[in-house]
């Protein structure tokens, strides 16, 4: 089968940047997207919900950027509600997640409104781990390395929620000594958190891929950008493990955007 596509090029942008000039293409179709996962997995229907919830179209994008199928173990360090895992899920993926909040991991809205029900709304196979986790503070024992066949998240950059760190201002301003929680508290313990920028988060995102995926693992997230002139911001987050292989732009706005990256471990972490 061949098709005939041209631009739309009425100018019905939304308030978003002009689009493209007129263009045609002619071509061979090769494969098509499965459209009807859309309303299946759209949010308006899912129990449980968050501010940050993944849109199931960008969630089932973002897996398909990762190579997600059938058996991989896919993790994502920002959990929250499970949207981006409910994707891998779809695919086969055996999932794992985390998340500092330890009320959106453990909580939800009541235990048949959690994180869980999600994927059992769904028919899904089960993350095999929930963990309450920092991203600053891996909880990995060391010496385990490549482990996970993707990592795929959102990471907090401070629009509709900023990241968070352990610690608390005054632990960190050394106004405090470090402290150990009593056993007979630890069961509705909260602790203190502290703000996490983005370019410490991404730093420790990236350095926690170079050693948990496996070689040839993919790591796939959002990074917002500033648009200057309606042209995008070109520097991208590097790291000596991984090659970029796709970045892809969503506007948001006349002034910002945000890039799916798709990076590629090609070589092996070293503490060097």
């Amino acid at each position: 089968m061949f098709w005939l596509m041209e631009t739309d090029d009425h100018g019905a942008n939304n308030g978003l940047p002009p689009i493209v000039q007129r263009r045609i293409f002619f071509g061979r179709e090769v494969g098509g997207a499965d459209r009807k996962l859309i309303p299946t997995y759209q949010l308006k229907s899912r129990m449980y919900l968050g501010p940050t919830a993944m849109d199931a179209e960008m969630a089932l994008l973002m897996a398909n950027q990762a190579l997600v199928t059938q058996g991989k173990l896919i993790y994502d360090p920002f959990v929250g509600t499970g949207s981006i895992l409910v994707a891998a899920a779809h695919f086969g993926a055996i999932t794992m997640g985390a998340d500092i909040d330890i009320r959106v991991i453990r909580d939800g809205r009541g235990p048949n409104c959690n994180i869980w029900s999600n994927f059992k709304q769904y028919g899904l196979p089960m993350p095999i781990g929930l963990l309450r986790a920092d991203n600053n503070l891996p909880p990995w024992r060391p010496g385990l390395t490549e482990v996970f066949d993707a990592i795929v998240c959102d990471p907090p950059y401070g629009v509709r929620a900023g990241g968070r760190k352990s610690g608390g201002r005054k632990l960190l301003k050394g106004a405090v000594a470090p402290y150990s929680v009593p056993d007979d508290k630890r069961t509705d313990h909260i602790p203190s958190t502290a703000p996490y920028s983005l370019v410490e988060c991404v730093h420790d995102l990236l350095d926690l891929a170079a050693k948990m995926l496996v070689m040839g693992g993919r790591i796939v997230y959002f990074f917002p950008v500033l648009r200057d002139d309606d042209t995008l911001e070109t520097q991208f987050p590097e790291h000596p493990c991984f090659k970029l292989v796709a970045a892809s732009e969503q506007i948001l706005s006349t002034r910002y955007s945000r890039v799916l990256l798709t990076m590629v471990k090609p070589s092996r972490f070293s503490v060097n």
